[in-house]
């Protein structure tokens, strides 16, 4: 939930002793020196505190100065940390992220059996199925592994790409990655994403084979390709927590 990419070493312990006033709530704050940032880094921990790395030269003044102008961006975080809270749950009337749209929850009895229903999908709920969110998340990456594999392969027809194999993954920490012998691995949360996005990492990973870095001759065919990618990056950039 970074709002700025920085190192944190491990061991660092900061300080606690000031808060920061947040719409209508205190944030606590925390800082952290360290002699190897180049600039303020704010985090927001899963607890909701306001971490503050400090540069080298760096003052506690400086850092909850800093913070002030984050207080919007502070907020936003606050949001969706209770709606990831609430989509954790996962029980009826709760709101899911599909497609790019947070949309409800819902489960029928129909003949006597449950159904579930959310966005456009509507399917029966085994009696073995007890977790609402394991069969959901199943469904999903039912769907996911029937769509995107043919699009990734229509993808790289149209920018003449030769690819070998296209798999769906449950990665944690990437939305997918390219081997050098042509295999895309895609993660199945692409289901969820808006559209748009989740054609922006398809050719991300398509502009791998061509080159299997990100210099700035491979961000140029990710440019070529996919002329508007920046604004797939920031939406990527802000729910980062959803390979979390």
């Amino acid at each position: 939930m970074d709002f700025l990419t920085g190192l944190f070493p491990p061991g660092k312990r900061g300080s606690r002793d000031t808060v920061l006033a947040v719409e209508n709530r205190l944030v606590p704050l925390e800082f952290i020196r360290n002699s190897r940032a180049r600039h303020y880094i704010l985090r927001l921990t899963p607890e909701g505190v306001a971490r503050i790395t400090i540069p080298w030269g760096g003052s506690k003044t400086q850092a909850h100065a800093f913070a002030q102008t984050k207080t919007d961006w502070i907020a936003r975080q606050l949001e969706r940390t209770a709606k990831r809270r609430q989509v954790s749950e996962w029980k009826p009337g709760s709101k899911i992220l599909y497609r790019g749209e947070w949309v409800p929850i819902a489960v029928k009895i129909e003949h006597g059996r449950q159904v579930v229903e959310y966005g456009d999908q509507s399917f029966v709920l085994e009696r073995n199925e007890s977790h609402l969110k394991v069969a959901i998340e199943k469904r999903l990456r039912g769907q996911a592994e029937a769509e995107i594999p043919p699009l990734v392969f229509a993808a790289a027809r149209l920018h003449e790409v030769t690819i070998t194999q296209v798999q769906i993954r449950n990665q944690r920490s990437r939305w997918g990655s390219c081997s050098s012998r042509g295999t895309i691995s895609l993660n199945w949360r692409l289901i969820q994403i808006p559209e748009s996005v989740r054609d922006y990492l398809i050719i991300h990973e398509l502009m791998h084979v061509r080159e299997m870095n990100h210099s700035p001759r491979y961000w140029s065919h990710v440019a070529n390709a996919c002329p508007e990618y920046q604004k797939a990056e920031q939406w990527l950039n802000r729910h980062s927590e959803l390979l979390r």
